[in-house]
């Protein structure tokens, strides 16, 4: 099935297609956090304390990496063949990392679970793309905000039960059941033209890029935990980022099949999308890392207790997502809600950032509401409007740089959010003034960002979202037969 088959197919069989595909996002989102309750038992089973760090780091470095090259494998080979491809490798990775015998194994493994991760997250965003036009793609926004929502925020409280009950491998192994599910659905009820394009994969520019993101993450990860901000250290990644990006730059107008082709950057609606999804990225991982430990700190909330008191912030995303998108759907305007929801967004984190030891459960609930209200208005919308601002043929490059750029500003996010943090510590334990102390910091600079993209949406040109895309024959001819179509 196709875009060009929706009508024909009808909302209700998309949405049993899609299903499948939300739940290999699901999967990939999941495994950025869900290990976090688990790393204590981790490091008293494999030792490497001094490396903890680089189980993240390096799911989070190979998912930044794959995501542009998997979105440009399906550009050119078909979504679906793709996908599976990515399944299959995220679920080879989730069983090795399980297996690990070492803390030097479990990052390396960790790092091919991400590379894998980075197909799921980019080929999911494709998928509905393929599937579903502009115009009628606001019917299916509530239930993908919801899968981020859910993969965002459930992660350490999956975690937690985990590796409370079963221990931390299973962790991992969870990913099995699940993916193999995703793995049979997709091939089973997705249905895409196949794509005949001959692969040359740009190596030029994934090493350039892969040496970008690379210092980014650690020099934000680094500075002022590890090494002082003006250290060589951190001035010399600083550097190698610098340049890496002017190279990469080049070597994209000059590459046959660029990874991030130049001209989908010639709308200035893509790298508008771009701004306000890297604040979102960053505002969801700072909410879901930093929330529940000022409840269970400064509001003395249990672990579980912490997870449900996250209500407030998740219920309103996939409600304001199914809000934008039906108003969309029907009268084909979008700007207003990049706009409102970046307004919300600042105005929420500014509201969390006044928090203190004083405050209760329902104001913090109350503050969260309205975060959560405007990161509907903006998750989906932003994706919808960088996918319109592009040709079909680039519909994965397009949906590869929002992704990226939203992981990108999780993990810059992360960085900077923990060392704002352990700053305002005055030891090595936690107390509920420095937590308080800790959060207003991180709760500010992200109200910073928010503003920043609040002006960025503003920028957003409203042109006509299409409606019943057609692709050029030579890459996406149309099947002859039912069984041409399954690629």
């Amino acid at each position: 099935m196709s875009a060009n088959d929706d009508t024909a197919a009808g909302p209700r069989h998309v949405r049993l297609t899609l299903l499948g595909v939300m739940l290999g996002m699901l999967l990939a989102m999941l495994d950025n956090t869900i290990v976090g309750p688990a790393m204590p038992t981790i490091v008293r089973d494999l030792g490497g304390a001094d490396h903890l760090s680089w189980v993240v780091t390096a799911y989070t470095l190979a998912t930044a990496v794959g995501t542009p090259l998997w979105g440009k494998i399906g550009d050119l080979k078909g979504r679906k063949r793709v996908f599976l491809l990515a399944i299959a490798v995220f679920l080879v990775g989730s069983v090795a990392s399980g297996a690990a015998q070492s803390m030097g194994q479990l990052i390396g493994l960790r790092a091919v679970q991400g590379f894998g991760a980075g197909g799921l997250a980019v080929g999911a965003f494709a998928v509905i793309a393929d599937l579903v036009p502009p115009r009628e793609r606001g019917r299916y926004q509530g239930m993908t905000a919801a899968m981020m929502a859910v993969g965002t925020i459930g992660g350490p409280l999956v975690g937690g039960l985990v590796t409370g009950h079963l221990g931390w491998r299973w962790a991992f192994y969870i990913n099995v059941p699940l993916g193999l599910i995703a793995f049979a659905w997709v091939q089973v009820m997705l249905r895409l033209p196949a794509r005949t394009a001959r692969v040359r994969i740009d190596w030029t520019g994934i090493a350039l890029l892969t040496v970008t993101i690379g210092a980014t993450v650690l020099a934000a990860s680094w500075a002022g935990v590890r090494y002082a901000w003006t250290s060589p250290q951190i001035l010399g990644l600083a550097a190698a980022a610098v340049a890496g990006l002017a190279a990469f730059a080049r070597s994209q107008r000059r590459a046959a099949e660029p990874v991030l082709p130049p001209r989908i950057f010639s709308d200035r609606n893509l790298p508008v999308a771009s701004v306000v999804v890297a604040a979102t990225g960053a505002v969801m991982f700072g909410c879901s890392l930093y929330l529940p430990l000022f409840q269970q700190t400064v509001q003395h909330a249990t672990a579980s207790g912490s997870g449900a008191l996250l209500l407030p912030l998740l219920l309103p995303i996939p409600l304001g997502s199914q809000i934008a998108g039906k108003v969309m759907t029907r009268t084909g305007r979008y700007k207003v809600f990049p706009v409102a929801g970046t307004a919300l967004l600042t105005a929420g984190t500014l509201l969390l950032a006044t928090m203190g030891a004083g405050t209760g459960r329902v104001a913090t609930g109350a503050f969260m509401a309205v975060v959560g209200a405007g990161l509907g208005f903006t998750m989906q919308m932003t994706m919808t409007i960088a996918q319109n601002s592009v040709e079909m043929r680039d519909l994965g490059a397009a949906s590869a740089a929002v992704t990226l750029f939203r992981t990108l500003g999780g993990s810059l996010a992360v960085a900077v959010f923990g060392a704002l943090f352990s700053r305002s510590m005055p030891g090595s334990h936690l107390t509920a003034a420095g937590t308080a102390e800790g959060t207003r910091h991180i709760f500010l600079v992200a109200a910073a960002l928010c503003a920043v993209a609040f002006v960025a949406s503003l920028l957003v040109k409203e042109v006509p979202l299409r409606g019943k895309p057609t692709a050029p024959a030579a890459q996406e001819p149309a099947p002859t037969a039912p069984t041409a179509s399954a690629s």
